[in-house]
C-alpha cells in the first residue's frame, strides 16, 4: 500500500467516524487555534510598535523627565524637570549629539474662531521639531528661528483642526484664539492619524518660546529630542547626555535618556514573554490533544484486528501497517490543524475589524499572521499526530496475523 493509498484510507475513515474524528481532533484544533491567534496578536503588536515609532521620528534620542526613578515628590526650593538651561546644555556641551530639539505641551485647550469653538492638544516646539518627528507642512510654512526669538504668536494646526475653523477655505493668514491669545496660522499639517495614542491631526503648534513666556510662564521643557552625530555612537551619545543632566542636577537620578531602538526592544521582550505565555497554553493544549489521538488509534488498532490479520496474510509487511497507522493519525493531527489555522484567522479578523468599530479613533486592534506561523502551525500539528501516533502503529504491526485473523 503506497502513501496516497494509505491517506485516501485515512481521509475515508474520517468521513465515515465524524464525530469521534472530530472529537479526538478537537485537542489539536484548540492548540493550533490558541498559537495562532497568540500570534497573530503578538506580531500585529510588534507591527504597531514599529510604525509608530516610525512616526515619532527616525533614530531619535529621547530626554525627559522622571521622578518615579528615586520616588515622586518635589525636592523643597528645587525646579523639578527639564527646563531651558538643559536644552542649551545639551547643545553646547555634548558634542556628540546634534539636532536638539524641546517640546513642551500644554494639554488640551479650547480654540474659538468666529462663535465656532473646538478642543485640540498646544504643543510649544521648535523649528527641529518638523525634520525630527517627520513632519511635513502641505501649506504655509512651520515654526522658525525668527518665530522664537520674537515670541510670535504663530501656529501651525493640524488637519482636523483646518476642517473645523475652515472648512473650504485657505488658514493662512486667519486667526484662531486659545486662552485669551490670538494665533495667525502659517502652516497646515499633512494628515498623519493617531501616534503614540496621540491624536496627531488634532494639535496646534506654537514657538516653544511663545508657550513659556506667553501662556505658561517659566522655562520648563517635556522633553527634548535629539540624535547622535554618528548613528553608530548613539550610546555613548546617550551616555554624555546622561552625565550632564546628573552635574546640572546635583546627580538626582531624576531623568529618562533612552533611545527609540532600546524603547522598542524592551516593548519586543514583554511582546515575546506576552508570546511565550500564551505559546505554552497552546503547547499544553496540543499535548492532550496528542494523548486523544494515541487512545483513539489504540482503539481503531483494537477494532480492526481482523483487518490487520487479512492484510497480513495477502502479503503485508510490518513496514506497511506500520506506515499506514502513522499517516492515519498524521492526517487525523493535520487536519485539526488546518482547522485550526484557519479559525485562529478567522478569530484574528473578527477581533480587528470589531475593535475597530468599538474603539475610539477607529484604530482597533491590528493583527497579522506571518507565512511562517502558518507552516508552523500546520507542520507542529502533523509532528504531533506522528509522535503519538508511533505506539499504536507499531503495536498494530506487532499483531501475528493468526491471532489477528482469530480475533472477534
Amino acid at each position: 500500500m503506497n502513501f496516497w493509498h494509505s491517506l485516501l484510507v485515512a481521509l475515508d475513515n474520517l468521513r465515515v467516524n465524524k464525530l469521534r474524528s472530530f472529537l479526538t481532533m478537537l485537542g489539536i484544533i484548540i492548540g493550533v487555534f490558541s498559537v495562532i491567534l497568540m500570534i497573530a496578536i503578538v506580531e500585529g503588536a510588534r507591527a504597531n510598535v514599529v510604525k509608530e515609532f516610525q512616526r515619532l521620528g527616525s533614530s531619535l534620542i529621547i530626554i525627559a523627565f522622571d521622578p518615579g526613578r528615586r520616588g515622586r515628590g518635589e525636592t523643597p526650593g528645587v525646579i523639578e524637570g527639564l527646563t531651558t538651561r538643559d536644552l542649551e546644555a545639551i547643545r553646547t556641551r555634548c558634542p556628540l549629539v546634534a539636532n536638539v530639539s524641546a517640546e513642551m505641551g500644554a494639554g488640551e485647550q479650547g480654540f474659538s474662531r468666529g462663535g465656532v469653538e473646538y478642543r485640540a492638544n498646544i504643543n510649544g516646539v521648535e523649528p527641529d521639531y518638523q525634520r525630527l518627528r517627520n513632519v511635513e507642512v502641505i501649506k504655509g510654512r512651520f515654526i522658525n528661528d525668527e518665530d522664537m526669538e520674537g515670541w510670535k504668536t504663530v501656529c501651525v494646526i493640524g488637519d482636523k483642526v483646518k476642517d473645523k475653523f475652515f472648512p473650504g477655505s485657505d488658514p493662512i493668514g486667519q486667526n484662531i484664539s486659545v486662552l485669551g491669545l490670538n494665533l495667525n496660522v502659517v502652516g497646515v499639517l499633512k494628515k498623519k492619524g493617531r501616534s503614540m495614542g496621540e491624536d496627531s491631526d488634532k494639535v496646534v503648534l506654537i514657538p516653544l518660546s511663545t508657550l513659556q513666556k506667553r501662556l505658561i510662564g517659566g522655562n520648563q521643557i517635556g522633553v527634548i529630542f535629539a540624535q547622535a552625530v554618528n548613528p553608530n555612537e548613539s550610546k555613548e551619545a546617550m551616555e554624555q547626555v546622561w552625565q550632564l543632566l546628573m552635574r546640572l542636577h546635583d546627580n538626582r537620578p531624576d531623568f529618562m535618556v533612552d533611545s527609540q531602538e532600546q524603547i522598542m526592544a524592551a516593548i519586543g521582550r514583554v511582546l515575546n514573554i506576552f508570546g511565550v505565555v500564551m505559546g505554552s497554553i497552546g503547547g499544553l493544549a496540543l499535548l492532550v490533544g496528542g494523548i486523544g489521538i494515541m487512545n483513539i488509534m489504540l482503539v481503531s488498532v483494537t477494532e480492526r484486528t481482523r483487518e490487520i490479520g487479512i492484510r497480513k496474510a495477502v502479503g503485508a509487511k510490518k513496514r506497511d501497517i506500520l506506515i499506514q497507522f502513522l499517516i492515519e493519525s498524521m492526517t487525523v493531527s493535520a487536519v485539526g490543524g488546518l482547522i485550526g489555522i484557519g479559525m485562529g484567522a478567522g478569530v484574528s479578523r473578527a477581533v480587528t475589524a470589531i475593535t475597530k468599530q468599538v474603539m475610539p479613533g477607529g484604530e482597533g486592534i491590528n493583527t497579522a499572521i506571518p507565512l511562517w506561523a502558518v507552516v508552523m502551525g500546520f507542520t507542529f500539528s502533523a509532528a504531533v499526530g506522528m509522535f503519538f501516533g508511533i505506539y499504536p502503529a507499531y503495536r498494530a504491526a506487532r499483531l501475528d496475523p493468526i491471532e489477528a485473523l482469530r480475533h472477534e
